[in-house]
């Protein structure tokens, strides 16, 4: 009788092993389709976003500052974009909050309506001071919109589709990328034919103003046009069955609007740093390099330690109200969330440092190597890049899911390190093999954020999934933004020179192989509740 009983329950746990995945299938409905294409929309647009400073920024800082010096414009490409990643840092647990608060949805409409809106008002600022503030601010929605967007997608969708999905997510980014590079090179094209039309609607002074300088200002004002996305969002996109669950048992009414005060402070410490990086140093230092170095270095040591307290102040609030409330102590969930937050920081930062460090300044490079007088090398750099960038990033989640988490990492550090040698150390003239490498360098240095919706979401259980997540992704851009002010200060020291200080600030994926090791290994874990 009781192998009777055995074969039997055996019989019946291969039967559901069997029928799991189609039940898991035909659970997936409309409104799971509508939140997959709410966010891949999201974060092609993020990627629209962030591809088209870097695709304007030289002309516009020539046009607003009167200046070709490319050291000045570096030093001012540096604050602008070391800016637009404190931002992001501070929207994503600005946001996430939000997201955890009050719903996936409603925030995540908010932070997209935020980055499109302040995008297209860098269209018609006066001054690198105004760009800069109106990055900031723009940025802002940009970091809520990744972590929520990767939240709410990972929670709908079942346990087996995540890594596809997180390769999705990274693709959808890329081919923003991809997309603005492309309109650029349009844009370049047809600008004759836009003075034209221009001119029938506007005064001669107006059109020069809207199309000097390769049309940089139609190109940031076009940043506006995600802001209808919200509708959409708003209309047809449904919310997290687990957020509602958390909802409500109670657990979202455990974060409190005052604790956003520090979020707020904490992107105090960072924006020193940007400001001890950029300014001149005869005003501030004396113009003696071995006290503007300590000090600058003092600065930014400190201003990482504000960040940090200010933007985990919340979740450490949250998880302590939350353990009062049900009678027991949180010190050890703290230090878990906490530690699991640091961790995350560090795996991400490794790659935004990278990109926003090194990456994200070949189109520039491509720029100086032509003189500026081949105005689609900064076009067909940014098409070679998001091209590859797509494929990595479905690669990506795809080596996460069959080797482990930390295999996988260790591999895409070891790649980036060697395609970023190639390219800096190897390449000095623009032309098809300088393309060929920019494709190889985007596949491998952005295939991170094909791992990246993969891992995080794991490392959080739903309550601080989107807060802990976004401030995981997000702090790594101020790591990034230091990795950006790096780069332009290398850039002035090597005499202008891209590549080395590209090739240089591409070591980082040495620390990368390292960290990674201390990080746990979520292989065949389902996502925590």
């Amino acid at each position: 009788m009781s192998h009777s009983t055995s074969r039997e329950q055996v019989a019946r746990d291969a039967l559901a092993a069997a029928i799991t995945p189609v039940a898991q299938d035909a659970r997936i409905g409309v409104g799971h389709y509508l939140v997959l294409a709410a966010a891949l929309l999201g974060w092609m647009f993020d990627g629209l976003e962030m591809g088209l400073f870097p695709l304007v920024a030289r002309p516009a800082l020539i046009d607003l500052l009167g200046a070709v010096d490319d050291g000045v414009i570096a030093r001012w490409n540096s604050a602008i974009s070391a800016g637009f990643l404190v931002g992001a840092a501070t929207g994503g647990v600005l946001f996430g909050w939000l997201g955890d608060r009050l719903g996936r949805v409603r925030a995540m409409m908010l932070s997209v309506f935020t980055y499109a809106i302040f995008t297209g008002i860098c269209g018609i600022a006066g001054s690198a001071e105004q760009i800069a503030a109106f990055r900031f601010i723009s940025a802002l929605g940009m970091g809520g919109e990744w972590s929520l967007g990767v939240a709410l997608v990972m929670e709908v969708w079942p346990n087996r589709s995540r890594s596809f999905l997180a390769g999705l997510i990274g693709a959808a980014s890329n081919v923003g990328f991809l997309l603005i590079a492309t309109v650029g090179l349009g844009l370049t094209a047809v600008l004759g034919m836009l003075s034209d039309l221009l001119g029938a609607m506007f005064s001669a002074e107006t059109v020069d103003w809207l199309v000097r300088n390769s049309g940089w200002r139609i190109m940031l004002m076009m940043g506006a046009v995600p802001a209808l996305l919200t509708l959409f969002i708003r209309i047809f996109v449904p919310e997290s069955e687990r957020w509602q669950q958390e909802h409500e048992r109670g657990s979202t009414s455990h974060w409190a609007a005052a604790d956003l005060v520090a979020v707020l402070i904490g992107a105090i410490g960072p924006c020193a740093m940007i400001y001890v990086w950029t300014v001149d140093e005869t005003s501030l230092f004396g113009g003696t390099l071995a006290h503007s170095l300590a000090l600058r270095a003092a600065v930014s040591l400190v201003g990482l330690v504000i960040a940090i307290v200010g933007y985990a102040y919340p979740v450490t609030r949250y998880l302590q109200r939350a353990g009062s409330a049900a009678g027991s102590s949180a010190a050890s969930e703290v230090r878990g969330t906490i530690t699991h937050m640091f961790m995350g920081a560090g795996v991400g930062g490794i790659a935004l440092v990278g990109t926003w460090g090194a990456t994200q300044w070949i189109t520039l490079w491509a720029d100086q190597l032509t003189g500026g007088t081949n105005p689609t090398a900064k076009a067909y750099s940014g098409i070679a890049s998001a091209s590859g960038a797509i494929i990595g990033t479905m690669l990506a989640a795809w080596l996460g899911d069959k080797l482990g988490r930390r295999v996988s990492y260790s591999l895409l550090c070891l790649a980036s390190l060697g395609s970023a040698m190639l390219l800096f150390l190897g390449e000095h003239e623009y032309g098809p093999t300088f393309l060929a490498l920019v494709f190889l360098v985007g596949l491998c240095t952005a295939s991170f954020y094909g791992w990246l919706p993969f891992y995080l979401p794991e490392l959080f259980r739903t309550a601080v999934r989107a807060t802990g997540q976004g401030f995981s992704f997000n702090f790594g851009r101020i790591l990034a933004a230091a990795g950006v002010l790096a780069m332009g200060q290398l850039v002035q020291w090597f005499d202008e020179d891209y590549a080395r200080a590209g090739a240089t600030i591409s070591l980082i994926y040495l620390v990368g192989l390292v960290l990674i090791w201390f990080c746990p290994e979520t292989k065949g874990k389902p996502l925590p509740e």
